[in-house]
């Protein structure tokens, strides 16, 4: 049975992959498949990237300038395309990491409220 998501959890589990994405391109430049794993590794195997939603953020993070994208070669002497972190995106990334704290904070309230 297929699983479908609400409008809500989509663009919300989108803006988490666009914020992770950018956060992993504060380092420096990285292709693809860097990408991904430096996710997958950085969360434990908790978070898994697949193909499908990555490079599609990759080319929506690309449009909205908040990444650049150049031709290099990659640690398997192959073509590949990098990616790297504009100043919009470093302002675009501070502003999605305050709202990303904001939600976190709102839910532990309520899963675990203080008591009086």
């Amino acid at each position: 049975m297929p699983r479908h998501e609400s409008p809500l959890q989509s663009e919300m589990l989108q803006g988490t992959l666009d914020m992770l994405v950018l956060q992993t391109l504060v380092l420096g430049p990285a292709h693809g498949h860097t990408i991904a794993y430096a996710i997958e590794h950085g969360s434990e195997d908790v978070l898994q990237v697949e193909h499908g939603s990555l490079y599609p953020a990759l080319h929506r993070l690309e449009n909205r300038g908040w990444i650049a994208s150049f031709w290099g070669t990659s640690e398997n002497n192959r073509k590949a395309r990098y990616y790297r972190l504009t100043a919009a995106g470093r302002k675009e990334l501070i502003a999605q990491t305050t709202r990303w704290e904001q939600v976190v904070q709102a839910i532990g309230r309520i899963l675990k409220p203080a008591v009086e």
